[in-house]
């Protein structure tokens, strides 16, 4: 009795399956329950890796590959104390990614303000709240990544901070 209690219960759980749902005319009680068919190679059984963020976009982590810009290219005395002085490049230098700061509802942003000879200037800020909204009193650290003209080599970065847009 307890096996066919069983039986009914393994059969309604898996009802999108095709099992059999009566036993067969003088069977012991043991029904063969078919084994789930295994994904096909066009189907995935991992989730996809997350799509790389387009320069403009903050994420959690430096991109792989990004070589970081000696402290001694980066000038970021403008910067509020306290604030990341981090900046890497990539794509063979067209790219920085650099450490910003949010907090709350707002986004770190990245523009390149200036690209001169021996320098490019980033305006570093953050998006403005809208109004009415709650929001965390959080502090955040994202990459935000911003494409440049032409690639950085030994140019200066310069780093400053912008009031929320």
């Amino acid at each position: 009795m307890v096996g066919t209690g069983a039986l009914l219960l393994m059969v309604t759980a898996c009802a999108g399956q095709d099992m059999p749902t009566s036993q067969p005319a003088g069977s012991t009680g043991s029904v063969s329950v078919p084994a789930p068919a295994s994904p096909s190679p066009s189907e995935s059984v991992l989730p996809a890796p997350p799509e790389p963020n387009p320069p403009g976009k903050p994420r959690l982590t430096v991109p792989e590959g990004s070589i970081q810009v000696p402290a001694d290219k980066i000038d970021a005395s403008a910067l509020p104390a306290g604030f990341p002085r981090e900046v890497w490049t990539a794509d063979g230098g067209t790219v920085l990614n650099i450490r910003a700061q949010e907090g709350g509802c707002g986004h770190a942003l990245g523009e390149a303000a200036e690209q001169a000879g021996d320098h490019v200037v980033v305006n570093l800020s953050e998006t403005k709240a809208q109004t009415n909204q709650m929001c965390t009193m959080d502090i955040r650290y994202p990459v935000v990544s911003v494409t440049l003209a032409a690639p950085l080599d030994q140019r200066t970065v310069v780093l400053k901070s912008t009031p929320p847009k």
